[in-house]
């Protein structure tokens, strides 16, 4: 039998017990993983105890979704980190060599970069879809107009700078100015890579293959693509494989632990706990939901996404799926069936924040790792703000306006 303890004291020792682990500089995964264990035998009962088989092997679905997913992503470059580094060593040193502001070059990479979890396909929806029990097809099409909202508000705030003061970023010298014909011609070897990704996205769209079998499709499209460009060779293969394993094992083990923290903490009555204190501080739905996007926002300062998906989804959306959102200045609200594909793009779009925002921003120090040794850490952290910002009015546009999630939805699937 296991010590009682009220759940205030066991929330504060839990988690603070989770920050100290943290700030040793110990892994995410391990910090969950031994916290639940070590909790559940002395705060736990044997039955509690029974349910570390059920909530570590779940279906497959998501480890396969997830390691299928990388593979595709890798080879498409639809990851941040690939996305970061990559363009970070090609369009950086070009930017810089035209004498482009280095803030505002540095800025633009980051929040482009970030778009990768955002506009399809994202591996944070698949993981999104799998904890939160949503339909990964709306996820993703409910996605696409946030992605292109944040693009379009990208390209807009640099046009309006560089308009205000063309010094940021100067217009490209005429001589090196590429004409129509050239600009197809250079388009060609994108067509593939493009016809991939609106096949597997296709697939899920219109329910013809579940995530599991598009991956595989996408997968088998990836080592097409990589032998129509004559570099499917074993040496690429096996790095692929080992990227992917390295990938699929880091998620399972913050999925392992994530899941056996959370799932302690739910049984002894830590999600009654949150809700009561979160609603108890009177606050209406939507000051709810701006309190949770606060601590979203916190956390992602310091944690890897995966785990904080893991760590608040779980909770947070219980919650919201108990509130009334009807609406803010006389704009239609969402529908309690709603709400779960809402707040899952609100939280991706919330998540780009956390990529970007100091001090631990993974974005950042991607950028970095490959920036030239004049870009300082500091030049990229002060480059980061006003997108951060732009990120920030983006997901309220997605809050106020809920059609901007949900209208693709609506149209894609029949009963939505």
């Amino acid at each position: 039998m296991g010590i009682e303890i009220p759940i205030a004291w066991l929330t504060l020792l839990l988690f603070g017990s989770l920050a100290l682990l943290l700030m040793l500089g110990l892994p995410m995964a391990f910090c969950t993983g031994s916290l639940a264990t070590i909790f559940l035998f002395v705060f736990g009962t044997p039955a509690i105890l029974n349910m570390m088989p059920a909530r570590i092997f779940l279906k497959g679905g998501l480890a396969s979704a997830t390691v299928l997913a990388c593979t595709v992503l890798a080879a498409m470059v639809g990851v941040v980190g690939a996305t970061e580094v990559t363009m970070g060593m090609i369009a950086l040193p070009a930017m810089l060599r035209r004498n482009y502001d280095a803030k505002l070059a540095c800025g633009s990479l980051l929040a482009g970069g970030t778009l990768g979890i955002l506009i399809p396909p994202s591996v944070m929806a698949i993981v999104y879809a799998v904890v939160a029990q949503q339909s990964l097809g709306e996820l993703l099409i409910g996605s696409v107009f946030p992605g292109l909202l944040l693009s379009g508000m990208y390209i807009v705030y640099i046009t309006i700078r560089c308009y205000i003061n063309p010094a940021l970023g100067p217009a490209l010298a005429p001589e090196e100015r590429v004409n129509f014909r050239e600009k197809l011609r250079l388009l060609r070897n994108t067509i593939a890579p493009i016809a991939l990704i609106l096949l597997v996205l296709g697939v899920i769209f219109f329910g013809i293959a579940t995530p599991v079998e598009a991956a595989g499709i996408g997968t088998f499209g990836a080592l097409v693509v990589c032998a129509l460009n004559r570099r499917l060779n074993w040496i690429n293969v096996h790095e692929a494989a080992i990227a992917t394993l390295k990938a699929t094992s880091m998620v399972m083990w913050i999925f392992f632990g994530a899941t056996m923290f959370v799932g302690f903490f739910i049984v002894k009555g830590g999600q009654t706990f949150v809700a009561d204190s979160i609603i108890g501080t009177g606050l209406a739905p939507y000051g709810i939901l701006g309190l949770m996007m606060l601590i979203l926002f916190v956390l992602g300062m310091f944690l890897d996404w995966v785990g904080i998906l893991l760590l608040t989804v779980p909770i947070f959306v219980p919650i919201l799926t108990k509130l009334t959102f009807t609406g803010v200045f006389g704009i239609p609200g969402v529908q309690p069936d709603d709400i779960p594909l809402w707040y899952g793009v609100i939280f991706i779009v919330n998540m780009q924040m956390a990529f970007l925002s100091p001090p631990f921003g993974y974005s950042l120090f991607y950028l970095k790792s490959v920036a030239p040794p004049q870009i300082s850490m500091a030049m990229i952290f002060k480059a980061a703000v006003p997108f951060i910002g732009l990120q920030a009015v983006g997901n309220a546009l997605c809050i106020i306006f809920p059609q901007i999630i949900l209208y693709l939805p609506s149209k894609f699937y029949v009963g939505h």
